[in-house]
């Protein structure tokens, strides 16, 4: 690729997991360290070329439990790191995963969606994993996960991606999907000075000082990354203030008030959606990801035929934007969510409108969810 002056833009043809790239590379991503594996490939192929290209540093590593691993050393090094993977590779890194949220290291994490449970069908997508992206890991932990639907938008949420991660010190899940991944789309990218990029923020205070856990009066105190002169302890253990394991409750309380208050505070910054409204509507359709192409053509559809359809499309899947969902769903009669799974995100809907009048459209063999699936189901339940 050529370089970009500062506020020019350029018309490329990419595919998902190219777009992935060029916003990592645009965040500031300089460390990938990653494991081939269908459909995320693309992303390490073309990371390894770019890299350099930027005087960053590309690994192949061992296995996916290692990848992260190395990603989560370079963030402490003071690196936008990141990895990518998918399905078999996701389930290894849970363990990690957990690591950097108990730690509060900075990285992304790309999980391209696939068929599973287990090889499944690799080549086939799906939204199979929106709740282990939640739940994968053990122990109570914030998350952030964002769902891309289209080329364009995987490249500014692999950005906003680096930017939560590094403004609120926590590892951020990537959902993509198979479709999005290998989906070739025109896109415009967005000259360097037009772009947002979040950089790591450097503490006021000496080194003797300094506490990489303190509690006050900041949610997320800085990190700063090691070989600056400032001494401190990571570990997976409940730590204090320093770093240092501690069972006091009086220690582990405010820690973990802190690590979840830094999200909870902070869910107008994070929850990123769409809405499409109709102020008569009398059913909201809700969807995410490729799901969400197909049911906004599903919804300017019925509306075509007279229907009364409102429609909200989620980047942010988690945390879940319960309020905006509650808003929504409340002005109508009928909720109607679309997934390529058998139900996982309409849970969460349930929870918050109601079941009675939520109503599930799920397809989980591995074909692509078709407008008319839609259609029908807003069909039914409308006027």
């Amino acid at each position: 690729m050529k370089k970009l002056k500062e506020k020019e833009t350029q018309a490329l043809l990419l595919q998902g997991d190219e777009a992935c790239v060029e916003g990592a590379i645009a965040a500031g991503c300089r460390f990938f360290a990653g494991y081939p594996i269908t459909p995320a490939t693309e992303i390490a192929e073309r990371l390894s070329r770019r890299l350099p290209q930027v005087g960053g540093k590309f690994i192949q590593m061992e296995d996916e439990i290692a990848s992260l691993a190395a990603v989560i050393g370079a963030s402490v090094g003071g690196a936008k790191a990141m990895t990518a993977t998918s399905g078999p590779g996701f389930s290894l890194m849970q363990e990690n995963i957990g690591y950097a949220a108990i730690t509060e290291i900075p990285c992304v994490i790309v999980n391209v969606q696939r068929m599973g449970p287990s090889t499944g069908r690799p080549t086939r997508s799906s939204q199979g994993d929106v709740m282990q992206s939640r739940w994968g890991t053990h122990g109570d932990h914030p998350i952030i996960a964002l769902s891309p639907s289209s080329v364009r938008e995987t490249f500014d949420l692999t950005i906003q991606a680096f930017n939560f991660s590094e403004r609120y010190r926590t590892p951020v899940i990537l959902l993509m999907e198979e479709i999005i991944g290998h989906m070739r789309e025109r896109v415009e990218l967005p000259g360097p000075a037009t772009i947002e990029i979040e950089e790591r923020p450097k503490t006021t205070v000496p080194p003797d000082w300094y506490k990489p856990y303190e509690n006050y009066p900041l949610d997320v105190p800085p990190l700063v990354p090691f070989g600056e002169g400032y001494r401190y302890h990571i570990t997976g253990l409940h730590h204090d203030e320093r770093g240092y394991p501690t069972d006091r409750p009086d220690e582990i309380r405010p820690w973990q008030r802190r690590m979840q208050l830094k999200i909870e505070r902070s869910l107008s910054d994070i929850l990123l959606y769409e809405e499409d409204e109709d102020e008569d509507a009398e059913t909201l359709v809700i969807a995410y990801g490729s799901v969400a192409r197909t049911a906004h053509h599903a919804v300017q559809e019925a509306r075509a035929r007279g229907r009364k359809v409102s429609f909200l499309k989620l980047q942010t899947l988690w945390p879940f934007a319960e309020e905006v969902v509650e808003h929504a769903a409340a002005k109508v009669e009928h909720v109607v969510v679309p997934e390529m799974n058998l139900g996982q995100l309409v849970l969460e809907v349930e929870r918050v409108a109601g079941r009675q009048r939520v109503h599930r459209v799920n397809k989980a063999d591995g074909t692509i969810m078709q407008p008319g699936e839609i259609l029908a189901a807003i069909e039914e339940w409308a006027r």
